[in-house]
């Protein structure tokens, strides 16, 4: 991350009035891919943040200062966690956001008493997790595309 763009994000918890705002981020940070208008409308459910999720599981927004720059949720399940989500800006990929937030929900798992952290991953963004530590553990099925598997990673805690 530059140190710049570093200095001037913070994380802080989402809000419930911008969980659409970070819904349209996920799919353009998911559009990033080039997954094409038909593919991310067949996702758009599956990726819509509801305030549901506040109280389910634990959310929060990379701010630059000027709005949103990404998000993460985990979610906590006795000494388990699942990475629901993360998802960076486009034009903020490549700047340390999306380390920062991996590393926010790598410390919210522990923090929970989770010995793991699993992550169902895009094919595209695996690699990025690997190079964070995950490690391949099999493949699951897509929650939005029939017949389509994800590569699901694991992070020991």
């Amino acid at each position: 991350m530059a140190a710049g763009l570093k200095a001037s994000v913070s994380l802080r918890p989402a809000r419930e009035d911008e969980l659409a705002a970070l819904t349209e981020l996920c799919l353009r940070s998911k559009a990033h891919w080039g997954y094409d208008a038909a593919f991310l409308a067949a996702c758009r459910e599956e990726m819509t943040l509801r305030p549901r999720h506040l109280a389910d599981s634990r959310i929060t927004v990379a701010d630059g200062g000027r709005g949103p720059l990404g998000m993460a949720q985990v979610s906590l399940e006795a000494d388990e966690a699942v990475l629901d989500a993360l998802f960076v800006e486009p034009a903020a990929i490549g700047d340390g956001v999306g380390r920062l937030l991996f590393d926010w929900a790598v410390g919210e798992a522990r923090a929970g008493g989770a010995r793991r952290l699993v992550i169902d991953s895009d094919p595209d963004a695996a690699p990025i997790y690997r190079r964070m530590g995950a490690r391949d553990i099999g493949m699951v099925p897509s929650g939005s595309i029939p017949g389509r598997l994800l590569p699901q990673l694991v992070v020991d805690l």
